[in-house]
């Protein structure tokens, strides 16, 4: 969650000037809310509205998260530096989604902190948010120029990487909560594996190319799937085998609605596999050594 000076408006560069990509991000992070408003004025919410807008803003709270940790190896693998100016403006919003996730959470209890503190005590899932929601305040709140000139760039580097631990931990109370139905945290958790998998050709020094991309896609896809096998075979009880065979509906029914979240995750990844072939910059041909100027003789011919 590295991020920009804090002094400019969420639509202008560091230079004051208007930004267009980074005016359609914060108009493009806003309108969850808008959507979320709009729905609780036309009743829209359903019989427990202040629960459904608490999972709601906790759904958009992980999904602009996993975005955040999308914009370093979308920035390598489509060679767009530009997009390294909304980091912060994404890392606050997760923020702020979460923090609208809490407190929607203390209104539909009535700010009884009792019950509140209660509750949390007793229901892991809960402590589990918590620990990831403290995280993303000190994320947050150390994330300004300021607090990198305080700490020191090797310091807040090291503090800023807890963001992967805390995406994980937020993942992980979306799956808990969710009980049976875990499409949605799986697909977000199987995307996550798979920004952590491109980091991890990074780390390694292999090169970026479509070959490794759609390989990293598909590994990541099938890992997806498992981890869906896993999770509903342990829940229920049912046959592993049996529920792993659903991956392949959409090839037996033809139905696009039988895409599962392994699917999803294999085709974003191939999807930015082809993106980088049509982003990767031209080779530049070898520069020619200039050799020296030869120094212009003044004397007259012979």
């Amino acid at each position: 969650m590295a991020l920009v000076d804090e002094s400019y408006w969420p639509w202008t560069d560091r230079k004051g000037r208007f930004d267009a990509l980074r005016a359609g991000c914060f108009a493009l992070l806003l309108m969850p809310a808008a959507y979320l408003a709009y729905q609780a004025f036309a009743h829209q919410l359903g019989s427990k509205p202040w629960t459904q807008a608490v999972h709601d803003t906790g759904t958009w709270s992980l999904r602009i998260l996993v975005i955040t940790l999308a914009v370093t190896p979308l920035r390598r693998i489509l060679d767009w530096n530009r997009l390294i100016g909304i980091r912060r403006m994404l890392g606050l919003s997760a923020l702020a989604y979460a923090l609208g996730h809490l407190t929607l959470y203390c209104i539909d209890l009535g700010f009884d902190w009792g019950l509140i503190a209660s509750e949390i005590v007793k229901r892991f899932y809960l402590i589990v948010g918590i620990m990831a929601l403290i995280g993303l305040v000190a994320l947050g709140t150390t994330s300004t120029d300021g607090m990198i000139r305080r700490l020191g760039s090797a310091r807040w580097q090291q503090l800023h990487r807890l963001v992967y631990p805390i995406a994980m931990l937020g993942l992980f109370h979306f799956a808990l909560q969710s009980k049976i139905d875990v499409t949605q945290p799986v697909l977000l958790a199987g995307l996550f594996a798979l920004l952590m998998a491109y980091r991890g050709l990074n780390r390694l020094g292999i090169p970026l190319s479509f070959a490794s991309l759609a390989l990293t896609a598909l590994g990541t896809g099938l890992a997806t799937a498992l981890a869906e096998t896993a999770w509903y075979a342990f829940a229920t009880g049912a046959s592993a085998w049996l529920i792993f065979q659903a991956n392949a509906d959409i090839i037996v029914y033809q139905d696009w609605t039988a895409l599962r979240p392994g699917h999803w995750v294999a085709l974003v990844g191939l999807c930015l596999a082809l993106l980088h072939l049509w982003r990767k910059p031209a080779q530049r041909p070898a520069r020619r050594e200039r050799r020296p100027a030869q120094p212009v003789s003044t004397a007259a011919p012979g």
